[in-house]
């Protein structure tokens, strides 16, 4: 048997050139998506006449099932999309050259020269055909544990590709597969990190911040959120209609708090604990201008809701000095925030229950505020833990 015609060893910008750079100097290299423009740039260099080039990924993430990073002769940098996690229903996924490796095969390769009526029919090689392309091919990307994406390579070149072009690109795909493996990794755990702890929580660890009882005093804006009557809901719905509920509501008071600098630490139960540190001199007003959408995004939810009873919540607020940090058993750690600070906006939030207010304020944090914001003075009450009443103020957003 013939061994494949090789690429020209004596060539500076040879496919060895490329498997060594792709091997030995793309450590540096944080992106995956550069990573890949470089490698297209380069390979193009070392005479594979490539025209375009995709990868497709399947991704752990909440919104997203995958993403897509293609590359085109003339780019310098790659172009990324997500791909929603409905694809596999929508026409454009079925019988596509990805479909086809997602059901199994080894290869996917079209000569998209000569004949069309004799080709496959899905719309990409119509439309690689109309930009001239001749000849496509697409391979699995195997990482650990059975994971599998896709690789893909089209050429404009008369003929297509020729069996040195081809083994060229088959010699690059383990370490591909390594390289692409590695910084996917590093994406999902930013991106595990970010779901479950948050961006700032998240970054922290991932810069080291792990020892047991690590952590830094913060100044900050605490407001903990807690849905009403979330226990006869619970006990009388079935149980997808009750995580559909939770879901909507924590949309609708997370958006916000995300897009105007808030830091959600945990969601605990039907409640979650935010924070808006004190380092943005804008944060108490951010707080209350996210606190204003939320409930605004509440009331279009019950809207939506119309035959239900509508949602209610108690939002308490507070300012103050809290350690942020690791806290927890020596297996087991949370990375959140603790102190007097947090201790009094819970106490403000279960007090709105009594005071027949949705949004309550400490004169503390009210006293930054006030001359924004309409806020109602609701006097003077005794506060579970603390010694002395504290002036409490209401907010109608």
């Amino acid at each position: 048997m013939n061994a494949p015609p090789s690429v020209d060893r004596d060539n500076p910008h040879s496919g060895n050139d490329v498997l060594h750079w792709l091997t030995n100097h793309t450590r540096d290299q944080r992106f995956l998506d550069n990573v890949f423009a470089e490698l297209c740039l380069r390979l193009q260099r070392a005479g594979i006449p490539i025209k375009r080039a995709s990868l497709h990924l399947l991704i752990d993430h909440p919104q997203w099932l995958g993403a897509c990073i293609v590359w085109a002769d003339g780019m310098e940098e790659a172009e990324i999309s997500r791909v929603d996690y409905d694809i596999r229903e929508r026409s454009d996924y079925a019988g596509s050259p990805v479909s086809e490796i997602h059901d199994g095969a080894s290869e996917v390769r079209e000569r998209l020269e000569g004949d069309s009526s004799l080709g496959r029919k899905h719309g990409l090689y119509k439309e690689m055909r109309v930009q001239g392309l001749t000849d496509y091919v697409a391979w699995p990307l195997y990482h650990t544990l059975g994971k599998q994406h896709v690789v893909a390579f089209a050429t404009d070149r008369s003929g297509g590709f020729d069996n040195a072009h081809i083994f060229g690109l088959l010699k690059l795909l383990p370490i591909l597969a390594l390289v692409s493996e590695i910084r996917m990794k590093n994406r999902l755990a930013r991106t595990l990190l970010e779901t479950y702890v948050g961006s700032q929580a998240g970054e922290l660890i991932l810069a080291g911040a792990t020892k047991r009882g690590s952590g830094t005093t913060v100044r900050a804006a605490i407001m903990i959120s807690d849905l009403r009557d979330f226990t006869r809901i619970s006990d009388n719905w079935p149980r997808d209609d009750v995580i559909d509920l939770l879901n909507g509501y924590f949309d609708a008071i997370s958006e916000p708090i995300a897009r105007h600098g808030g830091e959600i630490l945990k969601f605990i139960g039907d409640g979650l604990l935010a924070v808006f540190p004190l380092s943005h001199p804008s944060a108490c007003a951010n707080l209350l201008h996210a606190v204003r959408e939320a409930r605004q995004a509440i009331a279009a939810l019950n809207e939506r809701r119309a035959g239900r009873a509508p949602l209610n919540h108690g939002i308490g607020v507070h300012v103050g000095d809290v350690m942020y940090g690791n806290i927890g058993s020596r297996a087991r750690l949370d990375f959140t925030v603790i102190g007097p600070a947090v201790n009094m906006a819970s106490r403000l939030e279960a007090l709105t229950k009594c005071l027949g207010r949705s949004v309550l304020l400490s004169r503390a944090f009210a006293d930054l505020v006030e001359n924004d914001f309409e806020l109602e003075c609701v006097g003077e009450h005794p506060v579970r833990g603390f010694s002395e009443p504290i002036e409490l103020f209401a907010y109608h957003g």
